[in-house]
Order: structure tokens, then C-alpha cells, then sequence
């Protein structure tokens, strides 16, 4: 694992150009450049879900942004975009149980190891979302707030995002109770009341403070 001290401090805001990283990349030597986040590190029920994206060089999509700024309409249609558009989009999941049992980072960083290893072309090189590298022998660049500074992790967190919250649509057919539906498992009144009524479901994460109290 290697961070990579490719890009200079630039005196420009990099928000205009959300190929800035990419390019920065390309122009070091790197081909294929996938942008890595993840959804679901803080709700208390259900998986942490990754997402991997290598984005078509040099091609700037407008709708393509921080999936915490944008609405669901705007995700999904930004999602539909990504998957029609991408060179390639993996994706991986990591359940409830192993995050009670290796930690939510810990297993956050397997996620996005399983979501990488689901690309076709492999990339040559990873910008990840946030101050920890991934445990795998590759270049990358780790970026703080980078799902607002790259495009690529950008349209990893719309991936990511939009893929967790169909899983817990899904899983509120099985536990309606809860209204996973609405809260996506985050810890909302309407979910810490149903918690305090029916105690934790089988993909409720333990380990969380909030959970079992």
C-alpha cells in the first residue's frame, strides 16, 4: 500500500475542475483511474457498501457530484448515467456481522478492497474518499472530502450510496418495523423508538452504541 505524493498544492481551488486529480494521474503515467468511497459507515443497522469507478478520460459530467449534496431523484439518475457511461463500476459489501467483529473502519477498508478487485480493466490507480489507504499493494491517493474535489469518487459515492440504500429498502419488507425505508438505518427518532420497542433485528450492528443500551 502507497500514497502517493503525486499532486502539488495547487493555488487554484480544485472544486472548478473535478478532473483535476485525474489528470494529475494521467499526466504521472496512470491510465486507468478509479475513484473509491463508501455509504453506511455511521446508520446502526445493515452492510457498508463500496464503490469503485473508472470514469472515461477527460469527460466532465455536470450532474456528477458529492452524493450528500444531491437528492434521491438526483442520485438515481446520476447512478443510471454512471452505469451506462463508466469504463467500470464495482461494487462491494460488507455485512452487519463483520463490522461488529473487525470494526466499522476495518471493515469500511474491506469493502472498498472488495470493490476494487471487481474492476475490469483493473485500475492503475486509486483516488480514495478519506485519510485511510486501503490494505492492497497498488498506487493510490488518499483525499479528504475527496467525493467533493474528484469526479471519480464522486460517482463511487453515488454508486455506493444509491446501491445501500436499495438494500434497505429491501430489508424493510422483512422488518417494516423499524422503517428502514425512510432512515436507511441511521439512528432517527422514529428508529430509536422502534429499537426501544422491539429491540435489535438481525441486521441491527451490535457493536453500536445505541443498539442494545
Amino acid at each position: 500500500m502507497s500514497d502517493l505524493p503525486l499532486f502539488p498544492r495547487s493555488r487554484f481551488p480544485v472544486e472548478v475542475d473535478p478532473l483535476y486529480y485525474e489528470s494529475m494521474a494521467r499526466n504521472a503515467g496512470y491510465q486507468w483511474i478509479a475513484g473509491v468511497d463508501e455509504a453506511g459507515r455511521g446508520p446502526l443497522a445493515g452492510p457498508v457498501v463500496a464503490a469503485a469507478v473508472i470514469m472515461p478520460e477527460g469527460v466532465t459530467y455536470p450532474g456528477i457530484k458529492d452524493s450528500k449534496q444531491m437528492t434521491e431523484k438526483a442520485r438515481e439518475e446520476s447512478f443510471c448515467l454512471i452505469q451506462k457511461e463508466a469504463v467500470a463500476v464495482g461494487v462491494g459489501v460488507v455485512s452487519e456481522k463483520v463490522i461488529d467483529d473487525i470494526n466499522i473502519l476495518q471493515a469500511s477498508l474491506r469493502a472498498m478492497k472488495k470493490a476494487i478487485s471487481c474492476l475490469t480493466p483493473a485500475p492503475h490507480l486509486c483516488l480514495v474518499d478519506g485519510p485511510h489507504g486501503i490494505p492492497m499493494s497498488f498506487p493510490q491517493k488518499c483525499l479528504v472530502h475527496g467525493d467533493s474535489l474528484s469526479q471519480s469518487i464522486s460517482a463511487a459515492s453515488i454508486v455506493a450510496k444509491v446501491y445501500r440504500d436499495r438494500l434497505m429498502c429491501a430489508y424493510h419488507e422483512q422488518f417494516p418495523q423499524y422503517g428502514f425505508s425512510e432512515n436507511k438505518g441511521y439512528a432517527t427518532p422514529r428508529h430509536q423508538a422502534s429499537l426501544k420497542r422491539h429491540g435489535p433485528c438481525p441486521i441491527h450492528r451490535t457493536s453500536f452504541r445505541g443498539v442494545c443500551d
